[in-house]
């Protein structure tokens, strides 16, 4: 009777296997998620060390740039703030005009050197950006519709004045922001002042080349 009953009975999974299978698994999941940490970690170093080799090599710029521009910065006229020199567009224009004023062509020739200078050492193109305050142009004036346009030609004559005092023609363009991108309220005088001015960058030269269009 005691045979009846033993063979009934099938033998079962010992507990300590179904254990090792349990741990097995765990372990599996747990070595797939610290190599998923890992692989985060090294993506997030690598991005961060990417960051900070270009915030070093901005830096570098800008201090290269300054001591080309120490001689125009330190007689105070010019200003470089981010990388952009800035020439307040009184110093170089009369109101409604896109002719160099004399001190704004002696401005212009002495940036022209250390620009060439520092265009020859790097791969970057210089951008000349005319701006306008939002005062429309005189009545009666017939060279220019609005402020886009003389913005424009303005900004085109510092460009020519920069070709004529050396720097290479394929190194410079110009740019044109009407009165778009102020810096200062137009509520004023003073206010549009300074928002009539020209900016010259360095730029690098690929960012300009990728947008041409293909011939």
């Amino acid at each position: 009777m005691s045979d009846d009953i033993d063979g009934g009975v099938e033998p079962t999974v010992p507990v300590w296997a179904a254990f090792g299978d349990l741990m097995s698994i765990l372990l599996g999941a747990f070595v797939l998620i610290l190599v998923g940490i890992i692989g985060m970690q090294l993506e997030l170093t690598s991005k961060l060390d990417a960051e900070i080799k270009q915030r070093q090599m901005e830096t570098q710029r800008r201090k290269t740039l300054e001591q080309a521009l120490a001689g125009p910065l330190a007689a105070g006229r010019v200003t470089l703030v981010n990388g952009r020199i800035g020439i307040s567009g009184n110093v170089l224009f009369a109101l409604n005009s896109d002719q160099l004023q004399p001190e704004g062509k002696e401005i212009l020739k002495s940036l022209a050197g250390p620009l060439s200078a520092y265009l020859a050492a790097h791969d970057e193109i210089l951008m000349v950006s005319g701006f306008a305050d939002d005062q429309q142009v005189h009545a009666g004036n017939r060279r220019f519709a609005d402020n886009w346009e003389l913005s424009a030609q303005r900004a085109l004559t510092v460009t020519r004045a920069f070709i004529g005092d050396g720097i290479p023609a394929s190194s410079v363009f110009a740019a044109a922001f009407g009165s778009e991108q102020p810096v200062s309220s137009n509520a004023d005088d003073a206010g549009r002042a300074k928002n009539r001015r020209v900016e010259i960058a360095p730029v690098p030269r690929s960012s300009t080349t990728a947008a041409k269009p293909r011939e």
